[in-house]
């Protein structure tokens, strides 16, 4: 039989591909003939026990990999906590206080004119350098376009504008102009209403950072600790298999990895709860008691400015009257019919729960409140009588143990106490739990690489067994 004519000069027909066709692809040819091989190869008892072994390095390896990184992220969350958000939320809540502290002395001062002494002059300007700083170094720490940066920037503008008003209010108080008040009225007003809330939302944008970062770091490697119990129970059961195939009760290498798995997986268990629980207690014994107590602070520089401003305006308003009354009794507690207030506000709840050290504080800041509050509703009393001037001496008077600013001022003195040893105890509580995760990664790491050389060594002494 002839095969197919060819036109002298042409190019002949391709043939149609059909069986033959792989036998002219050689590259073909040989993978399958590899990939056939190894199936081959793993249908045998030494290839089963290759794969079982490469399935069991691999999940010990994936197990190890994830309880590193992920004690590593909470490592690096407790170090945010710890160097960067409870600082900034610190920094917030001193703005605000400094701006508030400026406000109430800047009002004090203007009641006293040509008495003001120079250490409340000084105090006010050192408010203002405060707040000043306090944003500038905030400002390098904030995310930019993040509200609190907004906050800051706000804040920023503004300063520079209340201090020119209440410099004004003051050459105009020398001079017995009138005006003098209404620019002060006004200087405090964009203090309470613009300044101060925007002080506040840079608070609150800031502890909620600082709440976002707690919870990172103390959450449990949740995935992590799954996967070692798979790993767990994937060696097990492989050691069982071998068992009933083979009538020997252990492999020393995969007995070997189990161990150091088992290892591993209460290493992670103990270890992360032991972090979680010392951030715990740094929460709830520091930053919580810490934040509660900046609230009484700022409370407390609240009434005292509604106290000064009433003053000022010489019942030209009832609102500082009324503002007292809204943030006295936030603070010390509705009050009683006889005297005295009924508890329950933030300098109660300053207290629960507060290290022992600032017991003693906080119980002294509760005397000074009654005493000021005491002081006030006499000042108060003379005011309405039409004795302006009593009123003033028994709120504002120079070198005087008897003013409501002086009960004040001592009340404000235990509180920054019972905030240092506050703070004192959050360092105590924290520090070294950033330490503890990185040994966490490191031992976990350590553990699963071992666990790994264990399997490769069990499966090696039973390959051996074929040879």
């Amino acid at each position: 039989m002839t095969g197919p004519a060819v036109v002298e000069g042409t190019a002949p027909l391709p043939e149609p591909a059909g069986r033959g066709s792989a036998a002219r692809l050689p590259g073909l040819q040989d993978a399958g003939e590899r990939l056939a091989a190894l199936r081959r190869a793993a249908d045998t008892p030494p290839g089963r026990l290759r794969l079982a072994g490469a399935a069991l390095v691999a999940l010990v390896l994936l197990f190890g990999g994830t309880a590193a990184w992920q004690a590593d992220r909470r490592a690096g969350a407790t170090d945010r906590v710890v160097g960067h958000s409870q600082p900034l939320s610190r920094d917030a809540a001193e703005i605000y206080r400094s701006l508030a502290d400026a406000d109430t002395t800047a009002a004090g001062g203007f009641l006293l004119a040509g008495d003001e002494p120079a250490e409340l002059r000084k105090r006010y300007e050192d408010d203002l350098a405060t707040a000043g700083e306090l944003l500038t170094r905030a400002a390098a720490r904030t995310a930019a376009n993040s509200e609190a940066q907004h906050r800051i920037d706000d804040l920023s503008r503004q300063l520079p504008q209340y201090a020119g008003l209440v410099e004004t209010a003051r050459a105009d108080n020398r001079l017995g102009l009138p005006l003098g008040g209404a620019y002060l009225r006004y200087a405090s007003g964009l203090m309470q209403n613009t300044m101060l809330p925007s002080a506040q939302q840079l608070v609150t944008a800031e502890s909620g950072q600082l709440d976002e970062d707690f919870d990172a770091a103390g959450a449990m490697p949740v995935a992590a600790l799954l996967l070692g119990l798979a790993a767990l129970a994937a060696l097990g059961g492989y050691q069982v298999l071998l068992f009933r195939r083979t009538n020997r009760v252990f492999n020393p290498g995969l007995v070997a990895a189990s161990a150091a798995v088992l290892a591993a997986v209460l290493w992670l268990a103990v270890g992360g709860a032991v972090a979680s629980a010392s951030l715990t207690a740094g929460r709830t014994r520091g930053a919580e008691p810490l934040r509660v107590l900046g609230q009484a602070r700022t409370e407390a520089l609240q009434a005292r400015a509604a106290e000064n401003l009433n003053l000022v305006a010489r019942g030209a308003s009832d609102s500082y009257g009324k503002r007292w009354q809204t943030v006295t009794g936030s603070l010390g507690g509705a009050p009683t019919p006889g005297g005295g207030r009924a508890g329950g506000g933030t300098l109660d709840r300053a207290g629960r729960p507060r290290p022992r050290e600032a017991e003693h504080r906080l119980d002294e800041a509760r005397k000074q409140f009654a005493q000021w509050d005491s002081r006030h509703d006499a000042a108060a009393a003379s005011d309405r009588a039409g004795d302006y001037e009593a009123a003033l001496r028994a709120t504002v008077a120079v070198a005087s143990d008897t003013t409501t600013e002086a009960a004040w001022a001592a009340m404000d003195r235990q509180l920054a106490a019972a905030g240092a040893a506050e703070q004192d105890r959050f360092g105590t509580e924290t520090s070294g739990v950033a330490g503890g995760y990185e040994a966490l990664a490191a031992g976990a790491a350590v553990l699963a690489v071992l666990a790994a050389a264990g399997v490769v060594r069990g499966i090696g002494r039973r390959l051996a067994e074929y040879r």
